[in-house]
Order: structure tokens, then C-alpha cells, then sequence
């Protein structure tokens, strides 16, 4: 052993030298990358960004509103190391400001895996035990099924290694059931030590990659939208409400009847419900529910007063029934009084909003199963 510690003596040498003769702030941030901490201005453009969203109210597809708050980590975060598994143009993984990795250029920060998901993940899992660099890649959510061996692993290591999980739902459309992930959430939300986020806007996709950047030690997966959604958020930006998991998006006007959960892009069609519902003098809260990972970490006194005993509970997700029981029944829950709208079968080939009408996911379809649970 001491023979082959001293027979890199002379590289390691080398290799300190070349560090102390980079400028403090250089050094500084060095140290910083290598400690897995944020810099410190990051949160201020976060922050001033988000101000923006809410002004500009934009409706783009939350993989778009992905690309955008990249735009403002990127420059600031040069630590990252972003990819897709040939999917760039559709996972928006990349921005202008990386260059791309190959043997003659070192000093990219975007890899082209090509069609290797389960190898991408392998290689994100390196990078972050390696330290100094934060790898995110990106693929379609349905392709978890070829990176989950190394996805698994990143969980189990309890590594901050970030998946960019693309066209989440039976939204993608033409693309067909092949495409369409209707059990994949409920596949990574039953891994352990695994972050899953699905973001309903672009407010909460970039609270949402907050969130996965201050990650010390387990993954995430940031599971968006093809299609365009719009900004939901306009009132209690200042806080990062998704990292508590699920919050009061619309309260219920009158005597709370119904509370309406959903997550991603079915949060829209939980509050055309309640616009309905409330239209016939029926109180309905809907609760955006980022993240069931962040919300069972709260404190019960939070979760009581998010989830409150009494009124009828609906959850509202493009996606198999098994994770929402506990949310349903399980706190103070009866069955009588919970309903869920969603899939129960593999998607099919048509335009989303076919898809949507054809599997009974839509605001009257919400507005039924309440009311019939009154």
C-alpha cells in the first residue's frame, strides 16, 4: 500500500501546485463545487426570476419552463453537467451557454449519451460520487423502465443526481400507450430515498429544480409536460411552497365541501372543477401536490391543515390510482367521501385533449365524482 500511495505522490503534487497557484476566488469556488453547496447568488436570481414569471404569466410546456430556469442556474451553477439521451430537442436539457463534451472538448458541459438511458444514469451516478460537477440528464419518463437499474442505485447511494423525465402523461399523444407513462410515477415514488417532483407551472418547475439542487443526499426526478400549461401561481411567491409538498393553491369559497388534489398538468383541470363546483355554491379547496415525498415529511399539523378531515377528497392524476390512498384514506380519509380521476388501463394514440375527454380525465368528469360523493 505505501508503494501505491507513493507512486502517485508526484501527480498529486503537481495537481496541488496547479490549485494554489489559482486565483482565492477560483480556489473559493473550487471548494464550494466540491463541498456540494450552492453559490450564493443563485437564490437572489431565482428569486428575481420567479418575479418575472409571475408577471409574464406564461403557459409553456413545463419540459420548456425546465430549459428557461436553466438559463438562470447554468451561467451562475458552472458546475453542472447536463445530457440527454438523444432526446435533447425534446427534453430541452440543454442552453447556450454549455459548450458540448466531447474528447477534443473538455471543457463542455452537455453530453450526448445517445440512445443509452441505463448507461446515462450510470455515468450521472460517477460524476456524482467523483464530486465537483452536478449531472442532470434527461430522457422520456416511460424510459425510466432503462435507466431505473442506475436510477435504483442513485437512491440507494443517497447521491444528488437529477433526471429530467419528459412528456409525463398520456398528454404526449400521437406518440401512442408506448409513450405514455401511466404507472411510472407510482414505480419511482415507491423507491425509497427517491425525490419525485411534478410541477403544474413554470413557477413550480423552478421551485422545483431549487429543490432538487439542494438535495445533500438523494435523487430527483422532475417529471414534465409536453404540452403547454399555464402559470398557476400569482400570490405567495416569495416562498418555495412545492418544497412543502403540497399547498393551498385556491381556497373554497363558503363552507369547504370538496378538496380537489392533483399534481403536473391535471392541477389545471382541478381548478376548472372547482370553478365549476363553486359555481353551484359548493366550497372547493384544490391542493397542488408537487411532490408526495415533501409533503410526508411535514409536520402533521401541516398536513392537517392542507388536508383537513370532513370535506369529500378527489385526486386528479393522468396516472394509476396506487400512491394517492394514503392521501385519500389514509389521514382521517373514508372511502365514502374519496375519489380519484384518472387511468386504470394503458393510454392510446390520439391528440391530448382527445386522450383526455376519451379516458375521462376532465373538469365535468371531477365535478361528477364530487358531487357524488357528497
Amino acid at each position: 500500500m505505501v508503494g501505491a500511495g507513493s507512486k502517485g505522490a508526484a501527480a498529486r503534487a503537481a495537481w496541488e501546485a496547479r490549485l494554489a497557484a489559482l486565483p482565492a476566488a477560483k480556489q473559493a469556488e473550487f471548494t464550494r463545487a466540491f463541498a456540494g453547496e450552492l453559490p450564493e447568488k443563485l437564490g437572489n436570481a431565482l428569486r428575481r426570476y420567479k418575479k418575472s414569471l409571475v408577471e409574464d404569466a406564461p403557459k409553456v410546456a413545463t419540459r420548456k419552463a425546465s430549459e428557461m430556469t436553466l438559463a438562470v442556474i447554468n451561467p451562475i451553477m458552472t458546475e453542472t453537467l447536463g445530457g440527454s439521451a438523444d432526446l435533447t430537442g425534446s427534453n430541452n436539457t440543454k442552453t447556450g451557454d454549455m459548450g458540448i463534451f466531447t474528447p477534443e472538448n473538455r471543457k463542455g458541459r452537455y453530453i450526448h449519451y445517445g440512445i443509452r438511458e441505463h448507461g446515462m444514469a450510470a455515468a450521472m451516478n460517477g460524476m456524482a460520487l467523483h464530486g465537483g460537477v452536478r449531472p442532470y440528464g434527461g430522457t422520456f419518463f416511460t424510459f425510466t423502465d432503462y435507466a431505473r437499474p442506475s436510477m435504483r442505485l442513485s437512491a440507494l447511494m443517497g447521491i444528488n443526481v437529477v433526471y429530467v423525465m419528459t412528456h409525463d402523461s398520456i398528454g404526449v399523444g400521437e406518440d401512442g400507450p408506448t409513450h405514455q407513462p401511466v404507472e411510472h410515477l407510482a414505480m419511482m415514488r415507491a423507491t425509497p430515498n427517491c425525490l419525485v417532483m411534478r410541477p403544474a407551472d413554470a413557477v413550480e418547475t423552478l421551485e422545483c429544480w431549487e429543490i432538487a439542487l439542494s438535495q445533500p443526499n438523494r435523487p430527483s426526478v422532475l417529471a414534465l409536460t409536453r404540452q403547454n400549461l399555464p402559470t398557476l401561481r400569482s400570490k405567495n411567491v416569495s416562498r418555495n411552497l412545492a418544497a412543502q409538498g403540497a399547498y393551498v393553491l385556491a381556497e373554497a369559497e363558503g363552507k369547504r365541501q370538496v378538496i380537489l388534489m392533483a399534481t403536473g398538468s391535471e392541477v389545471e383541470i382541478a381548478m376548472d372543477a372547482r370553478a365549476k363546483l363553486q359555481a353551484e355554491g359548493i366550497g372547493t379547496r384544490v391542493v397542488s401536490m408537487p411532490s408526495m415525498e415533501l409533503f410526508a415529511e411535514q409536520d402533521e399539523a401541516y398536513r392537517k391543515r392542507v388536508l383537513p378531515a370532513g370535506p369529500v377528497r378527489i385526486a386528479v392524476e393522468a396516472a394509476v390510482r396506487q400512491p394517492w390512498d394514503r392521501w385519500l384514506l389514509g389521514e382521517r380519509g373514508r372511502e365514502a367521501k374519496a375519489g380519484f380521476v384518472g387511468m386504470n388501463s394503458f393510454g392510446a394514440s390520439a391528440p391530448a385533449e382527445v386522450l383526455y375527454e376519451h379516458f375521462g380525465i376532465t373538469a365535468d368528469a371531477v365535478v361528477a365524482e364530487a358531487k357524488a360523493r357528497l
